[in-house]
């Protein structure tokens, strides 16, 4: 029967196209990336490194860092690789089952970045607004449930994705435009009806995202107007100061995730090629700026780059 070619347990390999419109310039568009990828996994990986080698860093703020580090870096080795093979070798087919574990760790990915925000944010709340009861508030234990909590929330927020996408049939040719997979862009190859797939794809993260953003917002209220009681001006800078990489961070996340919605929603008139193409920059930029950021930011991370790397000057 014709309904037998319809598997949706093995529908073939897909193919990944790269970014539309553009293909005669994937070469070019790869070395930038390529350098934007290499500066990530050094990046965090210095960053992993010095948090878990330095004690003085053994602190509830670097250890949230470091969940930041090691998200960046599943998210970047989750796509990046496979985007500069497509930019320099040209199409590429995965697997579905390849393709859905790629998906999976892409939303994952996201997911838990914006948990983590979270959870610096409560940490800098905590950090300026109760200075005195920071380690009896923050314990390890407190620590390792919050880390819990970010890792379990994340993954049953993106996990049903797999079976919502397992339960499709496809029956069209698997050509995907994008460079890598991603939970709507594999359901609209599916000959079947996907408004599940579109209502939880959009709503159940868009609603997850804008509750950590709103929590970060009362956050950093808080912390502004306990900064603003402060007695001395220096005292309202070294506790605005201790806030600042986080803040930029969150720009970096939040800003480009905002911008990419309303302009899926409304900004019909913006060639795919765009879409694409940010959809790629944002998967690999913030991973790079991060840990530069929290590097020159952050004066005991700081200090310890500069030992590891310039250890004569430092005698």
């Amino acid at each position: 029967m014709a309904t037998s070619n319809l598997s949706s347990f093995d529908p073939g390999p897909f193919i990944l196209l790269g970014i539309p419109g553009l293909q005669k310039f994937h070469v070019w568009i790869g070395i930038p990336f390529f350098i934007i990828y290499l500066v990530g996994l050094a990046g965090n990986s210095i960053l992993l490194y010095l948090i878990s080698m330095e004690h003085r860093l053994h602190e509830p703020m670097f250890f949230f860092l470091a969940m930041l580090a090691a998200t960046d870096l599943i998210l970047s080795n989750t796509c990046v690789p496979k985007t500069l093979s497509i930019f320099w070798l040209g199409p590429q087919e995965i697997a579905f089952a390849g393709c859905l574990t790629q998906m999976f760790f892409l939303h994952y990915s996201f997911a838990m970045d914006s948990a983590i925000l979270l959870a610096m944010a409560f940490d800098r709340y905590v950090a300026i607004c109760f200075p005195l009861q920071y380690n009896m508030i923050l314990t390890r234990q407190i620590v390792t449930k919050i880390t819990m909590g970010i890792i379990s929330r994340s993954f049953c927020i993106i996990f049903p994705c797999v079976f919502l996408l397992k339960r499709l049939p496809f029956c069209r040719t698997l050509i995907i435009p994008h460079t890598y997979c991603e939970h709507i862009g594999i359901a609209r190859l599916a000959c079947a009806d996907i408004s599940i797939n579109i209502w939880y794809g959009f709503a159940v993260p868009i609603m997850t995202v804008t509750s950590d953003l709103i929590l970060i917002g009362v956050s950093y209220t808080l912390i502004l107007r306990a900064v603003f009681n402060l007695p001395s001006q220096d005292a309202r800078q070294k506790a605005l100061s201790t806030c600042g990489s986080h803040v930029c961070v969150i720009l970096i996340f939040y800003t480009p995730a905002i911008f990419s919605v309303l302009a899926h929603r409304f900004g019909h008139n913006i060639p795919h090629s765009f879409h694409i193409l940010f959809a790629n920059l944002y998967v690999a930029i913030p991973c790079a700026l991060n840990p530069i950021i929290y590097g020159v930011k952050t004066k005991k991370i700081c200090d310890r780059i500069f030992v590891l790397f310039f250890p004569k000057g430092n005698q």
